[in-house]
Parts: structure tokens; sequence; C-alpha cells
């Protein structure tokens, strides 16, 4: 069949909106209508060329939809089923799985890498890449079924589709990675999608000063609405709050989520966290950067943690449903997170949103 789709043809260009080719499902495949996928920075990046990707491909993998067809052997979802779209999704049985790190699966990995699951997508019998091995820029794809968390038919396709990766990433950041605790201080560094649900987690976590860096005054102004007691401009100001509202003992926890990262922002976080504290660096840095610019000794002395960020630590078949028993009942704020709806066609208008800083998240509806 036919579909229309967002594809990425060269770095630096705009996202193409025209038909590919999409093949059927085959064993274990599953052929999803997409109804909304969220406008993530993550993809931009392969706009920058700051994550680079294998080109061209259908962009997205935020998304959420209706199980249309089933490939041979599919018995996790039946046609009609509201889904999740997850790109991480694991295997279930590697050592990382096993240990309970599905997160960190070697088995997604090497799909990411391109080692399994060929893209649907082509066009004049050129293969088309996925992202994430999802391309949820698209009006239909086709996944395996692992990668679909069923969820109630209730439940907005726009915010569905921002479980995927805004919200998982962020609020894992804080209650999973950096293991936020009742009573912590917590700085979020950077207040886009990601960022506010980092909010989100360490309000859920039970901290006590949360403080929201971000340059944007409209990001400061939403950022209370998503658990911040405090916002400010830059992590200077947010180092001085904190000395003052602390003690002088400073964050136990620091998150990065600006949308693209650097050595040097590395560093400055890490001077907002006092004894012991914690660093989790979510935001993607481009490729060329390879050093962190920061006092070494410092960091020994003061028995700091820094550590990276793969979809906020968490296990997607069973988080995307604690997150959605948060939000029925009203302790996790998701509507709100929605900024601007588009179409297909306006997807680089969308984009273009995001570099103006007007948007939490955009989401294209399909």
């Amino acid at each position: 069949m036919r579909t229309k789709a967002a594809v990425l043809w060269e770095v630096g260009t705009p996202w193409s909106v025209e038909e590919v080719e999409l093949a059927d499902p085959g064993p274990g495949q599953v052929l999803i209508r997409l109804a909304a996928t969220g406008l993530c920075h993550s993809d931009d990046h392969a706009v920058t060329g700051d994550a680079p990707v294998g080109l061209p491909i259908v962009g997205g993998h935020e998304g959420a939809g209706v199980v249309e067809a089933l490939g041979p052997g599919v018995d996790r979802v039946a046609a009609g089923d509201h889904v999740v779209l997850a790109f991480n999704f694991p295997c279930g049985h590697c050592r990382y799985c096993a240990d309970g790190r599905s997160a960190l699966c070697y088995v997604a990995r090497r799909r990411l890498a391109g080692k399994a699951y060929p893209s649907p997508f082509s066009r004049d019998g050129r293969p088309i890449s996925a992202m994430g091995g999802l391309g949820t820029f698209s009006q239909y794809t086709v996944v395996p079924q692992e990668s679909l968390v069923p969820i109630d038919k209730d439940v907005s396709f726009d915010v569905a589709a921002l479980l995927g990766c805004a919200v998982t990433t962020g609020w894992g950041a804080a209650v999973h990675l950096a293991g936020v605790r009742p009573g912590e201080h917590v700085v979020v560094i950077g207040c886009g999608g990601v960022g506010m649900n980092s909010l989100q987690g360490a309000r859920t976590a039970g901290a006590d000063i949360v403080v929201a860096v971000d340059p944007n005054p409209y990001k400061r102004e939403q950022a209370a609405t998503f658990g911040a007691t405090h916002a400010v401009a830059d992590i200077p100001a947010a180092k001085a709050l904190l000395e003052e509202l602390t003690h002088g003992h400073l964050a136990d926890v620091a998150i990065l989520s600006v949308g693209v990262g650097s050595s040097a922002l590395v560093g400055q976080m890490m001077t907002t966290v006092g004894l012991d504290g914690r660093g989790v660096i979510t935001a993607v840095t481009p490729g060329a950067a390879d050093a962190i610019e920061m006092s070494v000794v410092g960091f020994t002395l003061s028995q700091q943690t820094l550590r990276g960020n793969v979809y906020g630590g968490v296990n997607m078949h069973r988080d995307i449903g604690v997150l959605l028993g948060l939000y029925r009942r009203g302790k996790l704020n998701l509507d709100e997170l929605v900024t601007r709806r588009y179409t297909l066609e306006d997807i680089n208008q969308g984009y273009a949103d995001m570099h103006a800083g007007l948007n939490l998240r955009g989401v294209v509806q399909l």
C-alpha cells in the first residue's frame, strides 16, 4: 500500500511530505493507522546532523494509533486496539532485560542500528529507514507487535502519543535514573517537552525544592504547572538560588534536558549539585563533543554521580500504564503539554515553532 509520510532525504533539508510505499505486515508485525505523533527534538537532530541516522528516513518515534491489520503469529494485540508505539521496545530475555534494566536492551540496540527489522518504507524500490524503527511521521506504519502498548480507548491520541518518548524519558530521568527521594532538592535545566516531565517526575517522587531553568519566559511561567517551586533563566541564577534556599548544600539532583547539549553545559550543571549529588544527562550532544568541562577533583571529593539517560530507564510495558494511572487521577499533567496541533503538511512549521520556543510539545494529527 501507499502512505503519506514526512521524509528526510539529506541533512540540512526540510521534511518532505510525499507518498511512499509501505510493505505488508510480515510474521509478528502489525499495520498501524497513526492518529497522532509528537514533534520531538530528537527527530530534528537528524535534520541538523547532531545525531546521524541512516538517510533517507521517515521521521517520528513518538506516536499513537489504531491496529489495522495483523501479520502471521501476532497474539499481543487485535484489530481495532488503540496503542502507543515505543521505539526502544525490549526483547525481555537479554542480560539487561533479565536484570530489570529493559531500557538498555541489547537486542533493541542492534535493532536501532539497523541490524534487525528492516524498514517497511520505500520509494521506487529505494529503501527508506524508519526513525526509531517506527516512522510515526506517516499515516500508516508497520511495526513489530512487541513495540505496541495497548491503551484504553477513552485516552486522547494526542496525550497517548507523548507517552512514547517525552513523558517517559523526562519522568523516568527523575524517578528511575536520578532516584529522587522525598524531601530532596532538584534542578531541571531545559524545560521543553522532556524537561517539563522531569519536573513532574520530581514532584511524583516527593521532592521539596524543584528549580526549573530556562531562558524562555513562557516556559518558566508554565513550569509551576508541572511541579516547579521556583524558575530562573540560567544556571548561575539557579546555583545562587539553591545556595540561598538550602543554606549552601545545593541540589541533590540536576537533570540536563536542553534541546542541544554541550560539554560545557554538563560541567555547569554539576556546579548546581552538592555533596553526593547526582547528575543526569538527557540532552543529546553533537557527536563531535568528546570531553566534559568540569572539575574532576571537585567531582571526586564531593562523591558525585553523573549518568546518561536511555528512555528514562523505564520499562515501557509497565510504566506507560503507571503514567496513565497517574494522569487519570490528576497526578500527572498531560493535556497541558500539547501546546499546538499541526497537520502533516505543516510539520516544518511545527519545528520552526519549536525552535522559536513557542511549544512545550507540538503534535501532528494524522
